[in-house]
């Protein structure tokens, strides 16, 4: 197993000051080399479980191991570098820096774990050629369409070849086409290079793609294949 949680719990206080609990004793196993698919309705704790699994939040209670660490008890300087390593996030909106081409959004995070700027330029032209964009390295994020942004966060998220790659709606503000793209792109990543995904997804087309798939209603997780 890749991914082991145990019990996992996490509580909201409500703008009224009310407590929502979110996750409620959810406990999971992943094999490696799979895609997951999540589903379940908007509000249905999708994200959240998504944020605690992949070290973005901590849980109230419970843990979770990836790869034998307990990244739930980490400190946060640990955590960071853990995260840096180990695990791909893509979020529905690629968060790609403006200011950057997209080689060098690819790049700064190899060069934060300490790979000088030449390897991590050179991973970068290898990782957008894998992503079909091999000539579009130079431009800025405003000068890409919406599906290659995300291409480029793809790209992005598993240039320190991570061990499990998390995404959140991936393809929840795409068309069709780029969408299947999308799709097709991480069954290569899979197949090719033996990535594991934990995708939260209301995409149907997704959802036949998954190894397995798994439903969170009110916070509890439902086997469904």
């Amino acid at each position: 197993m890749i991914l082991l949680a145990n019990n996992l719990n996490k509580t909201f206080n409500t703008a009224s000051n009310a407590s929502l609990e979110v996750i409620k004793d959810v406990s999971l196993e992943l094999e490696q080399n799979n895609i997951t698919v999540i589903v379940g309705a908007s509000g249905a704790g999708k994200s959240t479980l998504l944020h605690i699994l992949s070290g973005l939040d901590k849980p109230d209670s419970g843990s979770v191991l990836i790869k034998g660490t307990d990244i739930s008890s980490l400190p946060d300087e640990k955590l960071s570098l853990f995260r840096n390593k180990h695990i791909g996030f893509i979020f529905q909106f690629h968060h790609l820096l403006p200011e950057f081409t997209a080689s060098e959004n690819i790049s700064i995070a190899q060069m934060i774990s300490g790979e000088s700027l030449k390897k991590a330029q050179i991973r970068s032209e290898e990782l957008l050629d894998i992503v079909g964009l091999s000539e579009r390295g130079t431009h800025k994020p405003a000068q890409l369409s919406g599906g290659e942004q995300q291409r480029v966060a793809v790209a992005r998220a598993i240039v320190n070849n991570p061990e499990i790659v998390f995404a959140d709606e991936p393809t929840g503000n795409l068309d069709s086409a780029n969408s299947e793209i999308i799709h097709n792109l991480f069954i290569r990543l899979k197949e090719e290079r033996g990535l594991t995904f934990l995708i939260a997804t209301h995409n149907p087309e997704m959802v036949k793609l998954a190894d397995r798939v798994i439903e969170i209603k009110d916070g509890i997780i439902h086997e469904k294949s």
